[in-house]
């Protein structure tokens, strides 16, 4: 870092740049124009490459990175442009064919290349050590299947198991209007309820978060009355009110990924607090902005 320069760093260390650290970099150093185009660039990076894709998005991500790459070319010089750079282009269409970009990138199999390579001694004779180490390894895999209560090698515990493992969780109590607020939330950024969620009436703001809750609650109820009614059952549960008591967790596991609050992760080594939200604030702006804070609370 003296140099200013980054050095070493490996494939997935760039992805991480660009995907998360980079749009925070330049925020106060490009000009407007250049820095938007590089975070629609960032942003649709890390949309693709997220674990869970509504497929009913990925036009639109189509279309966004078009326009994306037409900004570059009017702020970068032609040198800039290869063909990784049009190969983005065809990434969502990828994504409709073979599905999720993380089964398919190579990051696991570099790093079982490193672990490859670990099990080298004998310099002189690599194969023969890395067939070594791996029949061993596989040895002792398979005969820890027939052991009772044995871990096995090299895998860690799944989100299941941690989140067991934690020690328990408390009740709090809560007031009314901030649990409508997160009801109301809640309800508005869940799919399944997007055709209940009127978009040619321009309602007033205000109003249509005072009375969405209830008014949703009250259409579902009479749908369920109606005997061929096809209401399911994420629907009834979303439809209910939240309850008054309110469980918090230390840590809690959700969509694939762990996440702790910043108390406990001050207490830990690994770090997995830290949450990324995609807003426009309240000034009209020309594309997603990323904030970035911590779970202060479960």
């Amino acid at each position: 870092m003296k140099d200013l320069k980054l050095i070493n760093l490996k494939s997935h260390d760039c992805h991480t740049l660009m995907q998360q650290l980079l749009p925070v970099a330049i925020r106060g150093v490009l000009p407007k124009e250049v820095r938007n185009t590089i975070i629609r660039l960032c942003y649709f990076f890390n949309s693709i490459c997220s674990k869970i894709i509504d497929p009913s998005k990925l036009q639109q991500l189509q279309d966004e990175v078009v326009v994306t790459l037409c900004l570059l070319e009017k702020y970068f010089p032609p040198a800039f442009f290869d063909v990784m750079v049009h190969l983005t282009v065809h990434l969502p269409r990828e994504i409709k064919f073979c599905g999720p970009v993380w089964l398919r990138w190579m990051y696991s199999m570099e790093r079982y290349m490193k672990i490859l390579k670990g099990y080298v001694r004998n310099w002189h004779r690599p194969e023969g050590c890395i067939i070594e180490c791996y029949i061993a390894e596989e040895a002792v895999e398979f005969c820890s299947e027939y052991l009772a209560n044995a871990r096995t090698i090299g895998v860690p515990k799944g989100i299941g198991e941690r989140i067991e493992s934690r020690s328990g969780f408390k009740v709090i109590p809560t007031d009314y209007k901030t649990l409508c607020e997160a009801h109301y939330y809640v309800l508005q950024n869940t799919t399944v309820v997007d055709p209940y969620i009127s978009k040619n009436e321009k309602w007033l703001q205000a109003e249509h978060k005072r009375s969405f809750s209830s008014w949703f609650k009250r259409k579902i109820e009479t749908k369920l009355a109606r005997p061929e009614n096809t209401i399911s059952q994420q629907i009834r549960w979303l439809a209910h009110e939240p309850k008054r008591e309110v469980l918090s967790y230390s840590g809690y596991g959700i969509g694939g990924y762990y996440y702790n609050t910043s108390d406990h992760d001050s207490r830990s080594t690994t770090q997995n607090s830290g949450v990324m939200v995609e807003a426009k604030d309240k000034n009209p702006i020309y594309a997603n902005m990323l904030y970035y804070g911590v779970i202060e609370d479960i």
